[in-house]
């Protein structure tokens, strides 16, 4: 089966294009986690392994690309970025 690269045809706006440039010519960089930060982090993936339910829901295929670029930036399944941000803006 022949890769197809899923960003290949995404079009990005002004201030997605200045980041990408930005993140491109060395201008932003990563910074470590604070040990805050990876508790939080800690806790937000084992709310994520207790029991959970399927649900349908249906998006725009550019959500669904932009929730899949952030979860490679991430390291996490894009899944797994949606439940965990559902979860958030549930639990306020």
């Amino acid at each position: 089966m022949k890769y197809r690269n899923p960003f290949k045809d995404l079009k990005l706006d002004r201030e997605e294009q200045e980041i990408n440039e930005a993140i491109e010519s060395g201008k932003l960089q990563t910074t470590p986690l604070s040990s805050g930060e990876i508790n939080r982090l800690k806790a937000t993936a084992k709310a994520t392994l207790e029991k959970t339910r399927n649900i349908n829901i249906r998006l725009s295929e550019r959500d669904v690309l932009r929730l899949k670029t952030k979860a490679m930036e991430e390291g996490i399944p894009y899944q797994t970025l949606a439940a965990s941000l559902l979860h958030k803006y549930a639990s306020d």
